[in-house]
C-alpha cells in the first residue's frame, strides 16, 4: 500500500517528482544515508530550475528554506556566499545527505574517534553520511554556492562543537520535536 505522509512542501515545488520521490510504499521511519543521497540527487538534477528559481542569498547570516518535510524526512535548500560556514555540528543522531547544486563547498568532518578529514564537494556531488558524523561545510571559494540537504529522521536538532577535536567519543540521539 502506498501512502501520502506529506505534511509541508514548498509551494514551489509541489510537483509530482516531490510527491514520488517522498511516498513511501511501506512504513519507513528512518531513510537510509544512501536513500538520502538519491534523493537529494533527484531533487537537484530534477528541479535545478525550480530551485534557481528559490534560491536567495543573505550576509552576513546564510540563508537557507525548507522544501519538504514529512514524519521521515526533511528537505532543505541553502546558499553559500563567499566565506560562510557552519559552526562544527552533527546533527543530533540523524542520518543525512546533501547534493552541491552549483558552486564548490568544503566540507571538515569526523566521526567520533576518528581522524578529521576534509573533503571538497564539487558542482553534482552528492554525499550519504550516517548518524555519528559530525561535520563543518564552507563556501572556501570566490564565487557563490548552493546545496539540497535531507535528514532522517527530520527535526532533530542540531549539536555545536568548538572544534571537531571536541566530538565525543559517542553522539548520542536527540529528542525528535512534534511535527
Amino acid at each position: 500500500m502506498t501512502t501520502a505522509i506529506t505534511y509541508d512542501i514548498h509551494h514551489k515545488l509541489d510537483v509530482p517528482l516531490i510527491h514520488g520521490s517522498l511516498r513511501s510504499d511501506y512504513p519507513r521511519p528512518l531513510w537510509t544515508p544512501t536513500q538520502l543521497r538519491g534523493l537529494t540527487w533527484a531533487v537537484a538534477t530534477e528541479l535545478s530550475g525550480a530551485l534557481l528559481d528559490i534560491v536567495r542569498f543573505s550576509s552576513p547570516r546564510r540563508w537557507w528554506t525548507r522544501l519538504a518535510l514529512t514524519d521521515e524526512v526533511e528537505l532543505w535548500l541553502l546558499s553559500w556566499l563567499p566565506g560562510q560556514e557552519t559552526a562544527p555540528h552533527d546533527h543530533g543522531g540523524a542520518s543525512g545527505a546533501f547534493a552541491t547544486l552549483f558552486g564548490e563547498l568544503t566540507e571538515t568532518y569526523r566521526y567520533p574517534g576518528g581522524p578529521i578529514r576534509v573533503r571538497p564537494h564539487q558542482q553534482g556531488d552528492v554525499l550519504g553520511f550516517g548518524a555519528g558524523r559530525a561535520h563543518q561545510v564552507s563556501n572556501l571559494g570566490a564565487t557563490r554556492a548552493a546545496s539540497v540537504h535531507a535528514y532522517s529522521p527530520p527535526l532533530l536538532p542540531t549539536r555545536e562543537y568548538a572544534s571537531l577535536r571536541d566530538v565525543p567519543d559517542e553522539i548520542p540521539s536527540l529528542p525528535v520535536a512534534a511535527l
